[in-house]
């Protein structure tokens, strides 16, 4: 199928419904929708991606994080459709459906967003800005360098201010987990 039969049958406004749809028909690609109706379609992560996602899980977990608490993949409605890498929520305030599929944002404490080499501008730029103005209290970003440095951010009013670099993944992982309440 060429791009202008696919174009052609895109509707003129894509909605979080469209977004849930297209994820649900193609399990090969994450759809993400931005505040502005751009529509982001990406491989799934690679192998990587997925092993510090579910290293810090496991983290969490070791940490008293329970696993209606820690929560992958899991779309989230911050006036568009976004699906970060990780999400972790209040204890008893798991994700609930808000528009479509999309969670709200009640008991949202913490994204994590893994960065990927072609994803770099929109996590550390668009999704950044984003989630301040979605009001999401805590962002972490983990580098695709060599040792995977974290960055964590804490909002301050409308924009998020830097609260801690850490050196390596591996050196966070060796902390206690952070109470996020």
């Amino acid at each position: 199928m060429s791009a202008a039969t696919i174009g052609a049958q895109m509707p003129t406004e894509i909605t979080l419904d469209d977004v849930a749809a297209m994820s649900e028909a193609d399990e090969h690609h994450r759809y993400e929708l931005s505040r502005e109706g751009v529509l982001s379609i990406m491989p799934p992560a690679r192998p990587e991606h997925a092993v510090i996602v579910a290293r810090m899980i496991h983290w969490f977990h070791q940490h008293g994080y329970g696993p209606a608490q820690v929560i992958p993949d899991c779309g989230i409605d911050v006036g568009g459709g976004r699906q970060p890498d990780l999400t972790v929520w209040a204890k008893g305030q798991p994700p609930r459906s808000a528009r479509s599929v999309y969670a709200g944002l009640d008991g949202l404490q913490l994204i994590i967003e893994v960065i990927s080499p072609d994803s770099q501008t929109i996590d550390r730029v668009i999704k950044r800005d984003e989630y301040a103005a979605a009001g999401v209290p805590r962002y972490w970003l983990v580098s695709n360098d060599k040792t995977n440095t974290v960055q964590m951010l804490t909002l301050d009013g409308n924009a998020y201010r830097a609260e801690r670099d850490i050196p390596s993944l591996d050196w966070l992982l060796n902390e206690p987990a952070p109470a996020l309440t």
